[in-house]
């Protein structure tokens, strides 16, 4: 960056909110997918006004701004492609405020998704996204992405419960969306066209989401099947009967297995597939639900079905899939993880084909994700080092995509696009779509500073690429 640039840069950040040593810029080069890029420069802002100043500084002197939470990306969302700084909002932390009466919740962007859902809980209330990240990942994070996770399937994803915001726009402008009102139809929906945007249209720097209340009763089971096919078959003969599960998990026995030997959950290594069932509601409707959810197993060929006899085996339960990804990683150094989704009905199609792509390319290829939605996560364990291998990975993960999309699924049901599958968008969006998209981008950020190199395609790349 120029020395004058640097000098205004430090005008609005004094202090050790600038952060110019190699090892700051390291530490916000990467995420949880691939590729390094060092940014020249991070700066952790604490008000909406520290960044409207370095959105007018970067159109001033056109450096490029990426926005960042805690870095728990899937697809690079938050990598400085294009260079210039990063935008750390893990430090705007001032605010999470119940609103009972009303329902709501606001929120600054750096504060923690698990820590609002301890926070509503508290207040008797519910906030149902719940990605596996929640622990560490951001609301800023969850609502750029639009976040997902294993309630998805009956509760919906983040963009369903964020009814208003505050942000910046990429020329600097301060502006809000939205409001504390349920319904609110007073022009463009301004608010969901950020949500999911991937960082590319605003900075985030407040956001008011709406609460449940809590459900007063949920049980979850555990059944195992013999063969993969028919877990995906119980699960579609579930929601056919009328019911509506809170969640529906599912892992393949590679994901059993290295569950098993990172922190033993009692999983039946030798099931090729178990599926985690929950439902909640009334304390007489749940009772009836798990039993029906049990009986579905059964008759699609579960070899044991296990209901959880309370809280501490309920917990279990849920700990074997939390686990799965900490357990997945030690199988190699490199995770692929993907989230290819397809209509409910088409899930055992879907697996069908992804067991047929792990033979082909002779990939170690593990399967597991929200399967009541349709929303399966392949992850690929193999070597970056062993380019052989990551030419075979490059090529399956296309394969995967392509699958997705000739069953009528998406490229994408949480993870976002980001860099790792904007090759791919004008497979699903068509070229009218994407020119939409573009001209949308064009209008709100002519300069192109807000996280450039996201979401569209650059020209030439036909596929993702692992080995550059």
């Amino acid at each position: 960056m120029a020395p004058e640039c640097l000098e205004r840069l430090r005008s609005i950040f004094p202090g050790e909110r600038l952060l110019l040593d190699p090892a700051d810029r390291l530490s916000c080069s990467f995420d949880a997918s691939f590729g390094e890029y060092v940014p020249e420069a991070v700066v952790q802002p604490k008000s909406k006004e520290e960044i409207a100043g370095v959105m007018r500084l970067a159109n001033e002197f056109l450096f490029p701004v990426c926005p960042r939470g805690a870095a728990t990306s899937l697809s690079g969302g938050p990598l400085p492609v294009k260079g210039g700084l990063v935008l750390d909002l893990s430090q705007m932390r001032a605010r999470l405020e119940i609103d009972r009466e009303n329902m709501l919740a606001i929120v600054s962007p750096g504060i923690i998704t698990g820590d609002l859902h301890r926070e509503a809980d508290a207040a008797g209330l519910f906030y149902p996204p719940d990605p596996s990240s929640s622990a560490v990942s951001t609301i800023g994070g969850n609502l750029l992405e639009n976040a997902g996770g294993p309630r998805g399937l009956k509760y919906g994803t983040t963009k369903e419960y964020v009814i208003g915001l505050e942000a910046v726009a990429p020329t600097g402008e301060i502006f809000r969306t939205g409001g504390r009102t349920v319904k609110n139809v007073t022009g463009y929906d301004l608010t969901r066209l950020i949500v999911g945007s991937e960082g590319t249209l605003a900075v985030v720097t407040e956001a008011i989401v709406r609460l449940l209340p809590r459900p007063r009763d949920r049980r979850t089971l555990l059944a195992s099947f013999p063969r993969f096919i028919e877990s995906g078959r119980a699960i579609t003969r579930i929601l056919a009967s009328g019911i509506l599960p809170a969640a529906m998990e599912m892992m393949d026995n590679a994901c059993i297995r290295a569950v098993e030997a990172y922190e033993p959950c009692g999983l039946p290594a030798d099931a090729e597939a178990v599926v985690i069932i929950e439902v909640d509601g009334h304390p007489r409707a749940v009772e009836d639900e798990i039993e029906q959810c049990a009986r579905c197993c059964r008759e699609a060929g579960a070899r044991d079905v296990r209901v959880a006899s309370g809280e501490i085996e309920r917990d279990r339960i849920w700990r074997s899939r939390r686990m799965i990804s900490p357990a997945i990683a030690r199988m190699g150094p490199t995770k692929i993880s993907e989230d290819a989704t397809v209509p409910r009905s088409r899930i055992p199609g879907m697996m069908e084909r992804l067991v047929g792509i792990r033979e082909k390319h002779r990939l170690n290829l593990v399967v597991f994700g929200h399967a009541g939605d349709g929303n399966l996560h392949p992850n690929i364990i193999t070597d970056k080092r062993n380019k052989e291998e990551m030419r075979r990975a490059e090529d399956a993960v296309g394969e995967i995509f392509q699958a997705a999309l000739e069953l009528g699924g998406t490229l994408s049901g949480e993870h976002g696009i980001g860099i790792m599958k904007s090759a791919y968008m004008e497979k699903e969006v068509g070229e009218a779509g994407l020119a939409m998209m573009r001209r949308i981008k064009d209008a709100w950020d002519p300069n192109n500073i807000l996280n450039p190199g996201k979401i569209f395609p650059e020209p030439g790349r036909i596929k993702v690429n692992l080995t550059e």
